[in-house]
C-alpha cells in the first residue's frame, strides 16, 4: 500500500469489515467524512486491503455504501445491546451469498480469487462474510463503538480486561490523552 492510500483511508482496524466501516470517518461529528467519494476510491480501498479489484462502477459504489452502512448499524446495535434491524441483516446475508470469491494460497501469502464477471460483488461478499463471522462468533460481546471525540467507529475489544475505549490508540486514544493533558495545564 502506498503512502497516499495509507493517508486517505484508516487501515488500522484488525477486523476487515470494521476497517471498511471506517471509510466513513468522524461518524459522531456534525459532518461525518465520506472517504468513498467515487468508484475509483472504492477500487483504491479494496486494493489497499489486498482484494485485487479494478474498475468499480457507480452501481458498485452504491452497493458498497449500502453494505458498509448495514455493517455499521448492525455492529452499533450489538455494541449497545440492541438487536440488529432485520433489513440490515438481510443486506448483509444477501451480499455474502452473492459473492463468489475463494481463498487461495499464493506462494506464502493468503489471497482472494475473484470471478472476472463480478469482482466487486465478490469483494463485497468477502466483507459481508467477515462481518457475519464477527457478529455471529464468540467475540460478539467484545464489539464496541469508539469513545473518541467524533469517532464512534467499530472495533473488537481484545484487551484482557475488555476495557478498551478507542478504536485505535494511535489515533483516537492519542487525541483523548492530548486533550486531557491540555485541559490539565
Amino acid at each position: 500500500m502506498n503512502q497516499e492510500t495509507h493517508r486517505a483511508f484508516r487501515m488500522d482496524n484488525e477486523v476487515l469489515a470494521f476497517r471498511f466501516t471506517a471509510t466513513m470517518s468522524d461518524r459522531a461529528a456534525a459532518a461525518p467524512r465520506e472517504r468513498l467519494t467515487d468508484p475509483g476510491r472504492l477500487t483504491a480501498w479494496l486494493q489497499a486491503t489486498g482484494i485485487g479489484v479494478t474498475g468499480a462502477s457507480p452501481s458498485d459504489l452504491k452497493d458498497a455504501v449500502e453494505l458498509r452502512e448495514a455493517i455499521y448499524r448492525i455492529g452499533t446495535a450489538i455494541a449497545t445491546g440492541r438487536p440488529p434491524e432485520p433489513e440490515d441483516v438481510g443486506i448483509l446475508n444477501a451480499t455474502a451469498a452473492a459473492g463468489h470469491a475463494s481463498a487461495a494460497l499464493d506462494h506464502d501469502s493468503a489471497t482472494w480469487r475473484l470471478t472476472q464477471k463480478t469482482p466487486v460483488r465478490d469483494a463485497l461478499g468477502i466483507l459481508a462474510t467477515d462481518a457475519i463471522h464477527v457478529f455471529g462468533g464468540p467475540d460478539r460481546a467484545r464489539i464496541k463503538n469508539c469513545e473518541g471525540t467524533d469517532c464512534a467507529g467499530l472495533f473488537l475489544d481484545t484487551s484482557r480486561g475488555a476495557n478498551r475505549r478507542w478504536c485505535s490508540m494511535n489515533t483516537c486514544g492519542n487525541k483523548a490523552k492530548k486533550s486531557r493533558l491540555a485541559a490539565g495545564h
